[in-house]
């Protein structure tokens, strides 16, 4: 209903009140617009009854914000009969909306006064000189958006952020992309658990259930890690400047033509090895869309071959290794006799060893840099706990609501204190597994002596680690072995290969 006033009635009026960014770096502060408000209001002899803040919010679109709701109800009420504001692109920069205010205005006899412009809306004169001004307005926002556009390549070929947040495992510091010391170590057990499992959603689960959590306390999901895999920020490669969105709101991402696509160097999280190992088995995925194999039940599976160039396998039914092309065959006890026989020729040089303890160093380093993760963010979990539970005694929080605020921290504070002690083993066990290179030799060396006690899975581990390939012949078997240090065999590291093949046996 239309809300009626006389000429002699004082004008009730409010203040919209949203400063941009721009207006800010000029000085320009939401006090600032308001006292200029206030003034005119005083000057115009009118009562000021409500102020509508909406900093920091976009005006691109403002119609729905609750404070523009607000004023809106407040005009059918007949609480206000005008708003002022600054100037026109303060109200709204969408022509649209901007006429849809004017028109929502006229229709409740209210008058919209902008003190820049010196717009009343009451007027014919008023109304046309609006429009004029909303076009411009629009018209000054695209340009806007175009020069941003334009300024993208070069920005990014400059290695200055583009906007939005940092991908997950970097902050941005000083303008300059840096590793997050919480994300990045969980983005980097990511491509680990995805190297050992193959699968997407396994690795999800893992993470899930380990209490780790996306930036916004999101489980994970498989596209999220998926995308994350293929990004090639992880391995140093920062891509920029590769996609754009369609013009509606909610319009799928467009890649730009790869001529367009700009690389800068950033902080790597994983090797380029432990990158390309992941993005290949991904690929394969893709190219054959069929899940990874399932676990094997044999020792040398998918590692022995016939010299005929077929694979072997061990049929349900029999105790050995047959070419299906040939029927060459060899006992599966024999093979790994002959197998055990070949690690005696397993040692490895001083230049060797030296490269081993840099890699456990650096595996080290990370534990250790996960492990303060934790620790830090058990600090925060027991400090949020801590206002929950303050809130309740005070009697803020009803019962109900206790439990619905605190549980999860609780849940949370419960998997950080159980992975703890779990990480911090780790790192006891690298630190003493890497004491001194005379123990690392006599271990590989002693490997020999271990194998019949070692359980079938770890001796499966074993072999895929350090065999290169297994050729069966007619009289003769050739082992060609890896060199990887047998105390590595759990941390799942690679050297450079050093052949030592087998005399001929049978």
């Amino acid at each position: 209903m239309v809300h009626e006033r006389s000429s002699d009635e004082k004008k009730n009026v409010g203040i919209w009140i949203r400063v941009s960014t721009e207006d800010q770096a000029k000085g320009e502060s939401p006090e600032h617009h308001e006292k200029r408000a206030q003034y005119y209001a005083e000057s115009k002899g009118w009562d000021v009854k409500e102020v509508y803040h909406l900093e920091a919010v976009s005006g691109k679109s403002v119609k729905e914000h609750p404070e523009a709701q607000r004023m809106m109800g407040d005009i059918k009420s007949g609480h206000i009969t005008g708003l002022i504001f600054s100037k026109l692109a303060r109200l709204a920069r969408n022509t649209k909306e901007l006429l849809e205010f004017a028109d929502f205005f006229q229709e409740q006899d209210a008058d919209l006064i902008s003190l820049q412009e010196a717009i009343d809306t009451s007027t014919a004169a008023g109304r046309f000189f609006y429009t004029m001004i909303a076009a411009m307005a629009q018209w000054e926002r695209e340009e806007i958006a175009d020069r941003v556009a334009a300024s993208v390549p070069i920005r990014a070929k400059l290695g200055k952020p583009l906007g939005g947040e940092a991908p997950y495992g970097y902050r941005y510091l000083d303008k300059k992309l840096v590793l997050d010391p919480k994300e990045a170590p969980i983005r980097k057990q990511m491509f680990e658990l995805f190297r050992e499992h193959r699968r997407k959603r396994r690795v999800c689960r893992l993470l899930n259930e380990a209490g780790y959590r996306t930036r916004k306390g999101n489980k994970w999901t498989f596209s999220t890690v998926y995308r994350l895999l293929r990004d090639p920020v992880a391995k140093g490669v920062r891509r920029s400047n590769y996609s754009t969105r369609g013009g509606k709101r909610g319009e799928k991402q467009i890649l730009k033509p790869e001529s367009e696509w700009v690389y800068t160097a950033a902080p790597a999280i994983v090797s380029e090895k432990l990158w390309n190992e992941c993005n290949r088995i991904l690929d394969e995925q893709v190219r054959t869309n069929r899940p990874p194999t399932k676990v094997v039940a044999h020792l040398f599976t998918s590692i022995v071959s016939c010299e005929c160039g077929g694979k072997m396998y061990v049929p349900s039914n029999s105790p050995k290794y047959i070419c299906l092309k040939c029927r060459n065959k060899v006992g599966e006890v024999d093979l790994e006799e002959i197998f055990r026989e070949q690690l005696k020729s397993f040692v490895f040089s001083e230049s060797e060893v030296q490269s081993y303890f840099e890699q456990a160093d650096t595996a080290m380093k990370e534990k250790e840099a996960l492990l303060a993760s934790l620790m830090d963010e058990k600090g925060k979990v027991q400090a949020d706990m801590d206002k929950v539970m303050q809130l309740y005694l005070k009697g803020e929080i009803k019962p109900d609501g206790f439990n619905r605020h605190y549980q999860p921290y609780e849940e949370r504070y419960r998997q950080i204190t159980d992975q703890i002690p779990e990480i911090q083993a780790e790192i006891d066990f690298l630190k003493i597994q890497y004491l001194s290179s005379d123990e690392l030799v006599n271990e590989a060396k002693d490997l020999y002596s271990r194998w019949p006690n070692l359980e079938s899975s770890e001796k499966r581990k074993i072999i895929e680690t350090i065999t290169d390939r297994i050729t069966v012949g007619k009289s003769d078997i050739s082992i060609t072995l890896s060199y990887l240090p047998a105390s590595e065999l759990m941390a799942e590291g690679h050297q450079t290969p050093r052949v030592a093949d087998l005399p001929a046996r049978t």
